[in-house]
């Protein structure tokens, strides 16, 4: 019977390849989207894992997020930056981190920080060592500068028309190991360099009040040879756009989260939880892509049993012979229902084959531009899901199949 079937096969092998063709297109759509979907929620899921809880001024809340975790440009509105020195002396954080943003090299965000962030947010460097003065630099993993390089940013990314700082330079000096988040892409710089190349007060410049993201070209001289100085004094601190915190415990984070979000000048996010009502608005989405790829497979279905049914009534000669040979209808109808279930198995395999490929494509490009992971990973229900698709397969081939088993053998002969 298998050589009966494989042989039939070849002998129409245009249809059977178009048929395949067919299935598979309509699989991987769906497959595509569904695992497309899921290393997005996996991948965001596991780079705003490193941060606990951020706090910044009142506003988007989903802006600050994303402006911190996942470093999407975003001119955010500055909160007090004695905020900083009293989170420092809060028994409840374990540390707290400023953060700057509006500067880059080409398209690549520099971040002003401190070297406590590093330290605890990565686990090692690849090469090189921490930055000591203001005109040094740390790389993230993804970026391709060689140690030793020389960089001068801009005010905003290169695309968008951002102007450079010709008159300020950093030196990179060390390489980070991968982290899986977006900082993977991005140039770490002290924050009092920041501050100086914008000219606010604690940046050891002069004190003007410029904002980092805000169009002021008036800047200071930064001292690229001025050593770290990472202590905070209350009102000499700059307005800070974000502030990234380590409670001391959970509790402690619900209570920090708590107390932050009801002052006038400050608000606190969890950004796992901000994340969340994004993956809300994503689920819907997927529902509708869903929806979309079960009715183009719900319609290649019906074309395909249209096209078997008339191959089938094509083969009437055919059939008919081999009941005259002596083959019996159960026969029939298991050649014929096999010879269907084999192609439509065919596509079903080759449909989650693509669009698993497809999947890993978009994740490697989205990786490459945003910078961090975005995990292609089957899930336990996928088995289940392709079970389902095969169990309908094997239905629908079972309609051609009762039409070729109710087939009269003696008038398709005369026929």
């Amino acid at each position: 019977m298998g050589r009966f079937i494989w042989a039939d096969l070849r002998r129409i092998w245009p249809g059977a390849l178009v048929m395949v063709a067919l299935v598979a297109l309509a699989v991987a759509l769906g497959t595509g989207v569904t695992l497309q979907e899921r290393a997005l929620r996996l991948g965001s899921a596991r780079a705003a894992s490193a941060f606990d809880l951020v706090i910044g001024a009142p506003g988007s809340e989903t802006q600050l997020a994303l402006s911190t975790v996942f470093l999407q440009a975003a001119a955010l509105p500055l909160m007090p930056g004695e905020v900083l020195a009293e989170l420092e002396a809060d028994p409840r954080v374990a540390w707290a981190a400023p953060v700057g943003f509006g500067d880059y090299y080409g398209d690549i965000p520099l971040v002003g920080t401190t070297t406590r962030l590093v330290e605890e947010m990565v686990p090692a460097f690849a090469g090189g060592r921490m930055f000591v003065n203001q005109g040094e630099a740390v790389v993230g993993a993804r970026v391709p500068l060689q140690i030793g390089a020389r960089i001068t940013p801009s005010h905003g990314a290169v695309s968008h028309g951002g102007a450079a700082h010709e008159d300020v330079a950093y030196r990179v000096v060390g390489r980070l190991q991968p982290t899986g988040t977006a900082w993977d892409r991005a140039i770490l710089v002290p924050i009092r360099a920041v501050w100086a190349v914008h000219g606010m007060a604690g940046g050891h410049g002069h004190d003007h009040d410029a904002q980092p993201g805000h169009d002021d070209h008036d800047h200071a001289h930064a001292d690229p040879s001025a050593p770290l100085d990472e202590s905070w004094h209350g009102a000499e601190t700059p307005g800070l756009p974000a502030v990234l915190v380590k409670p001391a415990s959970i509790a402690d984070a619900y209570k920090l989260r708590q107390e932050y979000r009801a002052r006038p000048d400050t608000l606190a996010v969890f950004p796992a939880e901000v994340l969340t009502g994004l993956y809300g608005l994503m689920g819907d989405a997927r529902q509708v892509l869903a929806a979309v790829a079960i009715g183009a497979q719900a319609l290649v279905a019906v074309a395909l049993v249209m096209v078997t049914v008339i191959h089938v009534g094509q083969r009437r000669r055919q059939v008919a012979a081999l009941r005259a040979f002596g083959a019996p209808r159960g026969a029939i109808f298991v050649l014929v229902w096999s010879q269907m279930l084999v192609l439509l198995a065919a596509g079903i395999l080759l449909g989650h084959a693509a669009g698993w490929l497809a999947a890993v494509q978009l994740s490697r490009l989205v990786a490459a531009r945003q910078g961090f992971d975005l995990p292609v990973e089957w899930a336990a229900g996928d088995a289940g899901a392709f079970a389902l698709l095969l169990g309908v397969g094997a239905v629908l081939a079972a309609l051609p199949a009762f039409i070729a088993y109710r087939q009269p053998a003696v008038a398709s002969l005369r026929g």
